[in-house]
């Protein structure tokens, strides 16, 4: 006997919320994505123009965030796909793909500025300052529109967050070429330009591997965070009439939907009176309502200790 935690036949594509909010986060996405192309046509112009190592760091930046921010919007589209026959989930989990690639790109980019920059600090070549801050002004300005184009919706899903975040990172990244065309036309210190593209390179390394890190877990299955899958175990095994809990798993398809599936072993005569409907309810309503992480697309198999008996029990971890 099997329980979704909702009703029987609802979709597993998007909720009608998530239906909704579709076509704005689309267009917040083609419009981040138009802005960040321009940002890599004046950057691209500018580092050519000034030999700036910080500048064409950014550039590439600037021209992975548009890639990003495209596959995002590609993304995005698929994700409102209802699910079918073939996609049960519909494309939910295309989001955690792009969100992966994203950060995979951010942290190539932080790996060739590093080492770009340990070459050219024995020889650091003349860099045209105001040039540079003339081109990392403009550019900032792009920046911060794209920044407040995605700011309200960057938490709508990992999709949104990996967007917003590689545009900000961008923001920053231009404000440090800023600063070091600053200092480079007051003190004639060229190095500054390389500082830069260290600091540039050093804001992007630990909140891409982050993102890898979460969108790993999702990819790997792992419970979600804030779920102990033990802790869930005992509740389960508290219920009245449950005598044990085996092949308990849970993971993330996408944001925000947490699903939990295990086989419940309940008493003999609970499968005789009728009364085992009702414990499925309630322990549908433990793991929805219970934990921080309400778990509201669960699947239960309910059997005697005769089945159960009988079948390979797999262990499960938190």
């Amino acid at each position: 006997m099997n329980d979704d935690g909702r009703s029987h036949g609802h979709s597993h594509g998007p909720s009608p919320a998530e239906a909704a909010a579709a076509p704005e986060l689309r267009r917040r996405l083609a419009i981040a994505c138009g802005l960040v192309l321009g940002i890599v046509v004046l950057q691209g112009v500018g580092a050519v123009v000034t030999g700036s190592l910080a500048l064409l760091v950014d550039v590439v930046h600037s021209l992975t965030d548009s890639i990003g921010l495209f596959v995002a919007l590609i993304a995005a589209v698929l994700m409102s796909r209802p699910a079918g026959a073939r996609s049960t989930w519909g494309f939910r989990r295309i989001e955690v793909l792009a969100a992966l690639g994203q950060a995979l790109l951010l942290m190539g980019i932080s790996v060739y500025a590093l080492l770009e920059a340990y070459s050219r600090w024995a020889d650091p070549p003349e860099v045209a300052s105001l040039e540079l801050l003339f081109v990392a002004s403009a550019a900032l300005l792009l920046n911060g529109a794209a920044v407040w184009v995605l700011a309200a919706r960057r938490g709508a899903n990992l999709n949104m967050r990996a967007a917003f975040l590689e545009v900000l990172l961008d923001a920053l990244g231009t404000l440090a070429v800023i600063v070091s065309a600053v200092v480079m036309m007051t003190t004639g210190y060229q190095r500054a330009d390389v500082l830069a593209a260290v600091v540039i390179a050093l804001m992007i390394v630990p909140r891409a591997a982050l993102l890898i890190s979460e969108t790993v877990r999702v990819l790997m299955e792992f419970a979600p965070r804030g779920l102990d899958v033990e802790e869930v175990r005992r509740h389960l095994l508290a219920q009245e009439h449950v005598v044990d809990v085996h092949d308990l798993h849970a993971s993330t398809v996408a944001t925000g939907l947490p699903v939990l599936s295990a086989h419940v072993v309940l008493e003999d005569e609970c499968f005789h009176d009728g009364h085992a409907m009702e414990i499925l309810e309630d322990v549908r309503r433990c793991t929805a309502e219970h934990f921080d992480v309400g778990v509201e697309h669960t699947t239960f198999q309910l059997e005697n200790r005769t089945v159960s008996a009988g079948e390979p029990h797999h262990v499960s971890h938190p």
